[in-house]
């Protein structure tokens, strides 16, 4: 029965089905799975409770991110060819598993179960339900790839809006101590577990050959195919891997603020007439979350208007000028440095969601599921990079002496290096050679 219900052919649409009933399924899993950039919330009570330093309680974080990419490269193929309904109950057992594991671990002391529930298998599920409604999305939306993506990963940048607060009310409720923090994880699981099920039931995917009534007769512009291009063949492209270092950059230079981002702002003012509370962290992490999550729809509705190298010149620059402004501005008050963040990470979240309507621009629709997948494994590398370099700079800085914005200079230097890089590989990138392409008729090589 199950097998049934998982199987290809009945997620295929009837012809009356409407296309707006998809967002609302790819939300559903995606605001679930996005709770992962609410992560800092639990920081500051794991070190408590654990005892661990500001690098480990990371940790978990950092091997999500990780098998995301991993689980998205490894598993794109698959997802294309069994559909999007089985990869989100895929999603969905992984991750709601992940959390049941970690508060097993903090009920027992053992934060290696942690970061085994939480970073490894719950990773898995992340990777697998991120890209699971993308190629769907552009299928139903074939008139507007940008917007499509942007509903989809909207909703991951999003997730950390419901999640920080819950997450906080719940540990007040429970406590912050092992006991605590393990029936929150507990409730988490079983929450997103039904959340995330949803989604799978209500996805479909468009009948072969079905098209939009609305849509006007296809345009040829400039970076933008009418051609494809195999996963496999992709790989051996200079455009793919300008990507991966352009999405490498960008997200680095964002995810090492989010991750840390509630004990970022406090320590940033700690010694000012203006010291920011706990609570207020917190609202902060929502705020970050709030602006991750409007970046995502409008910067990549955006690019379908202005093109997606013009946006990725936005991001990429506009985030140099951003951190700029925070190390020459940022410690003369509260809101500067806000304004300065959530303006970087709409830029991140921006990101994120254009990917994949680059990668489609670039390489077709053919595989382009599997070729986001693929080009997810920058994330794997710069969800580590990210969180270890604020994290061990902040903690060296601290251990001789630093105190406030000193701890995280450093770390904002790296973070303009990086995205200047970003930029050059974006100018960098042109059309796919003809040499790449498949036959017109598409098909393996």
């Amino acid at each position: 029965m199950v097998s049934g219900l998982l199987s290809p052919s009945r997620m295929v649409a009837p012809p009356d089905w409407s296309r707006w009933l998809i967002p609302p399924a790819a939300l559903a899993v995606h605001l679930s799975i996005g709770q992962v950039y609410a992560w800092s919330v639990f920081k500051p009570p794991l070190e408590e409770a654990l005892g661990l330093s500001g690098t480990l309680s990371a940790l978990p974080f950092q091997l999500g991110i990780v098998m995301l990419g991993l689980s998205a490269a490894v598993g794109g193929t698959l997802v294309e060819k069994r559909g999007p309904r089985w990869a989100m109950t895929v999603s969905a057992v992984c991750f709601s598993l992940g959390f049941l594991i970690s508060s097993l671990g903090v009920a027992l002391g053992q934060y290696w179960l942690v970061v085994l529930g939480y970073g490894f298998v719950g990773g898995i599920g992340l990777g697998i339900g991120y890209i699971s409604p993308v190629s769907t999305l552009m299928k139903w939306f074939p008139d507007r790839p940008g917007m499509a993506t942007g509903i989809a990963i909207m909703g991951f940048g999003g997730g950390a809006l419901i999640a920080s607060p819950w997450s906080t009310q719940m540990l007040d409720t429970f406590g912050e101590d092992r006991s605590g923090i393990a029936q929150t994880f507990l409730v988490h699981g079983l929450v997103y577990a039904v959340f995330m099920s949803l989604g799978a039931l209500l996805v479909r995917v468009p009948a072969p050959g079905w098209r939009p009534k609305s849509m006007p007769q296809q345009v040829v512009k400039p970076m933008i195919t009418t051609a494809d291009v195999t996963a496999n063949t992709a790989l051996r492209t200079p455009q793919f891997w300008l990507l991966w270092v352009i999405l490498c950059c960008n997200v680095t230079a964002g995810i090492g603020i989010l991750e840390k981002a509630s004990p970022m702002i406090v320590g940033f003012f700690s010694n000012s007439a203006t010291p920011v509370a706990t609570g207020a962290a917190a609202g902060f992490v929502a705020l970050l979350s709030l602006t991750n999550m409007a970046g995502r729809f409008v910067w990549s509705s955006a690019s379908d208007v202005v093109g997606r190298k013009n946006i990725y010149r936005l991001y990429l620059g506009g985030g140099t000028l951003l951190y700029l402004g925070i190390l020459l501005f940022g410690a003369t008050g509260v809101p500067v440095f806000v304004l300065c963040a959530i303006l970087i990470l709409s830029f991140y979240g921006g990101g994120f969601s254009t990917a994949p309507a680059y990668l489609k621009d670039l390489f077709g629709n053919l595989q382009v599921g599997a070729i986001h997948g693929r080009l997810l494994t920058a994330w794997s590398v710069a969800g580590v990079l990210g969180p270890l370099i604020v994290n061990a700079v902040a903690d060296a800085q601290e251990a001789s002496g630093a105190k406030g914005p000193e701890l995280y200079a450093v770390s904002l230097y790296i973070m303009i290096g990086l995205l200047v890089v970003g930029f050059i590989a974006n100018e960098l990138i042109r059309p796919v050679a003809p040499k790449f392409h498949e036959p017109a008729k598409g098909g393996d090589k």
